[in-house]
């Protein structure tokens, strides 16, 4: 398989559109660009610290698009502080990756979150906002992510999630996941009932921040 700096490389069902170093304020990364013939409208991204090539036990990020916090600000989620909290903890434990998934809103795109949205801002929780809008608690794919894992040729991993549901999928795909890093954030006035229905209805691993997940609204 031959690819230029800039080129595009044929991967089966998975190709390289482009690459290119990207200097941040996190550190320095080798940045990536995926498409996959499944998901043919996406650009994924690979965020790359250091050589993955052959290395075991690499510190990976699975992180999916979200506009309204990383663009937005928005303080519903804590998904901009997660991504944050992943690029500074792969450039310090080098080498690592970050898989960016361009499937925003846990799958059901921009849209139907922001329905979701006004659904919640009248006191429906994200779990049920979804089933009044008739779509799935969680409709994300992996494949994308395990194809870009095994072109860059990482043999393991320890997964920076608190989302038991992620360790499975990717073991499913054939990703060896040797361990799960957590991902904690502070939460904020506008975050806590969110966070709080990750863990009670959606099984994610948090402890209890300030009394978080258990106080009410």
């Amino acid at each position: 398989m031959s690819e230029s700096q800039y080129g595009r490389a044929d991967l089966g069902s998975l190709h390289v559109e482009a690459r290119s170093p990207l200097p941040t304020r996190h550190g320095s990364f080798e940045v990536y660009v995926f498409r996959y013939d499944d998901e043919p409208e996406k650009e994924h991204v690979a965020i790359v610290s250091g050589n993955l090539r052959g290395a075991s036990d690499v510190p990976l990020r699975i992180h999916s698009e979200c506009l309204t916090s990383e663009v937005l600000g928005s303080l519903k989620c804590d998904c901009r502080e997660q991504l944050e909290f992943a690029l500074g903890y792969i450039a310090k434990q080098s080498p690592g990756v970050v898989l960016y998934l361009r499937q925003e809103g846990r799958g059901i795109g921009l849209t139907n979150k922001i329905r979701a949205y006004a659904l919640q801002s009248q006191g429906v929780d994200t779990v049920d906002a979804n089933r009044q809008l008739g779509l799935p608690d969680d409709s994300r794919r992996y494949e994308s992510a395990a194809a870009m894992l095994e072109h860059l040729g990482v043999r393991s991993v320890r997964l920076l999630t608190n989302n038991p549901e992620k360790v499975a999928a990717l073991r499913s795909l054939g990703v060896a996941v040797r361990g799960q890093v957590p991902v904690l954030i502070e939460p904020n006035v506008h975050s806590r009932g969110y966070l709080r229905t990750k863990v009670v209805r959606m099984n994610h691993s948090l402890p209890q921040v300030a009394g978080a997940y258990t106080d009410a609204e």
